[in-house]
């Protein structure tokens, strides 16, 4: 009788450690693939800012600049 606690002690540590593993691996690939969209997201967004820019002549705001308020005299 021990030793089939044994063996079912050991298959359930098994079982127990592929189980954190698969979601440790799931986990961190989310995470990646997260992170790749978004710097191709900003990349992107970068590039389209430049595009805009270049066939229009609106100038350059820095984002400061944006919340300031306008001095009245």
């Amino acid at each position: 009788m021990t030793e089939k606690n044994y063996i079912t002690k050991a298959k359930n540590q098994f079982k127990s450690s592929a189980y954190y593993t698969f979601w440790g691996v799931a986990t961190i690939a989310v995470v990646a693939g997260q992170v790749y969209v978004g710097t191709g997201y900003r990349a992107m967004s970068s590039s389209i800012e430049e595009l805009i820019d270049a066939y229009t002549d609106r100038p350059k705001i820095a984002p400061a600049d944006l919340y300031s308020m306008p001095i009245i005299r």
